[in-house]
């Protein structure tokens, strides 16, 4: 927003209580001068929405568990949700997929898949000879990198 010069929001909701409104009232006035109300969708212990809170320092809304306001804020936690647990599931999948063939320079993802479809797995192309990457139009020399990248032991 302030980057693109854009306008501000009337209000800011964030997924939680006072700890969460606390920081984000801090971060807005404190680092980014800016003076935007801030409100907190509060669960109960069985993870649903609960209630509002707004103000500093927070206090409940008295707002009808059964009202439309209520229905929408909660439908707005629900879809946030949603989005995060999507966005960090396809994360997840992307670092699956990565290979310890990707950090060896020289194999980008054709070759990545080339070898995966030929040997079948990491480990049998770490057991492969340099001559079995012959029939692949891997060079010697490319092969001995790949056979000694993939064998050393991993640094923690």
């Amino acid at each position: 927003m302030l980057k693109d010069q854009l306008a501000a929001p009337d209000l800011i909701v964030v997924d939680g209580g006072r700890g969460q409104i606390s920081a984000a009232v801090d971060v807005l006035q404190n680092e980014l001068g800016l003076y935007i109300p801030v409100c907190g969708l509060v669960k109960d212990a069985k993870h649903k929405t609960a209630q509002l809170m707004t103000g500093d320092p927070p206090e409940v809304v008295p707002l009808p568990r059964d009202s439309q306001e209520f229905y929408l804020l909660q439908r707005i936690q629900d879809e946030v949700h949603r989005f995060a647990i999507s966005f960090h599931r396809e994360q997840r999948g992307k670092s699956m997929i990565a290979s310890q063939l990707d950090a060896i320079p020289g194999i980008g993802e054709k070759r990545r898949k080339l070898l995966l479809k030929h040997f079948g797995s990491i480990k049998k192309i770490k057991e492969a000879s340099v001559e079995d990457f012959r029939p692949l139009s891997i060079g010697d020399k490319l092969a001995a990198q790949i056979i000694a990248a993939l064998n050393e032991e991993p640094t923690s």
